[in-house]
């Protein structure tokens, strides 16, 4: 029994010498708070993954289906700094938008970045009846020539911006409606090749 008790004061010990870091996003979405995150050593956050919502960061709570990563990659005092590793819409809210009848064109695109950066892309387009193969083609050819020609010209915080807020997929959107009539757009899912994380 007593040695049972002493397991307990050691884990007491051990959990008191923890302490509480406060996570923030990066620059790029206003080093926004993300949670906290408990650690013995700050050394062993860098590295670290957290996952949010873009609501939660926007406080824009229509924009709770978009789910946000970020690893750690500093840590000053007790607040840890991250970097964007990647963001995934939810399932459910793809599910949703399939109907029957319409087609789905995935696109799968690694854009390389201004500064060297690269990020794996996800795009898909949701069409109000079904595409025949040609059209098919056509949209997915557009789709990946302008996310290709949007990375070229961008940072990759600015790409990761244009393409969590939205503004990415709306213009695909009025270039593809011209080839097939389109109800929407997404950039479902976004991943540095860098980060060696998964959703």
């Amino acid at each position: 029994m007593a040695r049972r008790k002493s397991q307990v004061g050691r884990r007491v010990e051990g959990w008191k010498s923890k302490s509480w870091y406060k996570v923030y996003a990066p620059e790029t979405f206003e080093k926004a708070y993300i949670g906290e995150i408990i650690s013995s050593d700050p050394e062993n956050l860098v590295g670290r993954v957290m996952q949010t919502t873009l609501g939660e960061i926007t406080q824009d709570y229509s924009k709770q289906n978009i789910k946000m990563r970020f690893k750690i990659s500093s840590v000053a005092g007790d607040a840890a700094y991250s970097d964007f590793v990647g963001h995934e819409v939810t399932k459910d809210y793809i599910r949703a938008m399939v109907k029957r009848r319409t087609s789905r064109i995935d696109s799968i695109v690694l854009i390389k970045t201004k500064d060297g950066k690269s990020l794996r892309v996800t795009t898909t387009c949701f069409t109000i009846s079904c595409a025949e193969r040609s059209q098919v083609h056509a949209i997915r050819k557009t789709i990946t020539d302008m996310m290709l020609a949007k990375g070229a010209e961008m940072t990759y915080d600015e790409l990761v911006k244009e393409i969590v807020l939205g503004n990415a997929s709306r213009e695909v959107f009025k270039d593809i409606k011209t080839i097939f009539p389109t109800r929407r757009v997404e950039v479902i899912k976004s991943k540095s090749v860098e980060a060696k994380t998964s959703f």
